[in-house]
């Protein structure tokens, strides 16, 4: 049904609520620019309205950091615009100070703990390669 994928991948180790907590930073990044990646609102039977979601299913996947690595180093050889969150963010407590921590870090020396992509289908397949549907 869509020619592209969505697709979060989250380093295997994380305590849950990081999961869930990147999962949701990442969605909005990619989201935050493909806003035509956002439905309709939602109405129910009694006429209450809810926020649109995503048009499209999100994939979660799951690797190790080696893996993450490569997926990220492959996201950045075809230019495939990704949503990044690093270690270091779990210490902070707002956007700006997130933004410090990833400046302070390369491509080569970031502790990625997920990445979000949107792209062609085959793109993000060749890209997410290694990585595994998250259980």
């Amino acid at each position: 049904m869509f020619d592209t994928k969505f697709a979060v991948i989250l380093r295997e180790d994380l305590e849950v609520w990081q999961k869930l907590n990147v999962t949701a930073f990442l969605s909005s990044g990619i989201i935050g620019q493909k806003p035509e990646l956002i439905g309709e609102a939602y109405r129910d039977a009694a006429g209450n309205v809810y926020n649109a979601l995503s048009v499209q299913p999100i994939i979660v996947l799951a690797s190790d950091g080696a893996t993450l690595s490569k997926i990220h180093a492959r996201a950045l050889e075809r230019e495939v615009p990704a949503a990044v969150y690093i270690e270091e963010m779990f210490s902070t407590g707002h956007d700006a100070a997130n933004r410090a921590v990833f400046a302070a870090c390369g491509p080569s020396d970031a502790k990625i703990v997920g990445i979000a992509l949107h792209a062609d289908k085959k793109t993000v397949d060749r890209i997410t390669k290694g990585a595994k549907l998250h259980a």
